[in-house]
């Protein structure tokens, strides 16, 4: 893995059209296998988390995932070789404080 500092990102993946449930599964798994290719190939990124967004219907509208990667254009690559859109990436903030 590469030798830079990780920094976290927060990237919202809108979705044209809904999908299912077995299409988010799908996509899952290509996240994963760019991730791993992405990692032997020395570039630093890891899946942190994702919260899934669904309109009225419970249909998959898209995603909110937190990633740790080298730099930004880690993650746009990544998203690229998955097939997933990266509507906005922006780097994360100190979390605020609640209740």
């Amino acid at each position: 893995m590469s030798d830079e500092p990780l920094e976290d990102f927060l990237i919202l993946r809108e979705l044209g059209e809904p999908i299912t449930e077995e299409e988010l599964a799908a996509a899952g798994d290509a996240s994963g296998d760019a991730l791993e290719q992405l990692r032997e190939e020395g570039v630093g990124i890891e899946w942190v988390d994702s919260e899934v967004m669904t309109n009225e219907d419970g249909e998959v509208t898209g995603t909110f995932c937190h990633y740790r990667a080298e730099d930004e254009a880690a993650v746009r690559e990544h998203a690229e070789r998955a097939g997933l859109p990266a509507t906005r990436i922006d780097r994360r903030g100190e979390p605020l404080e609640g209740e």
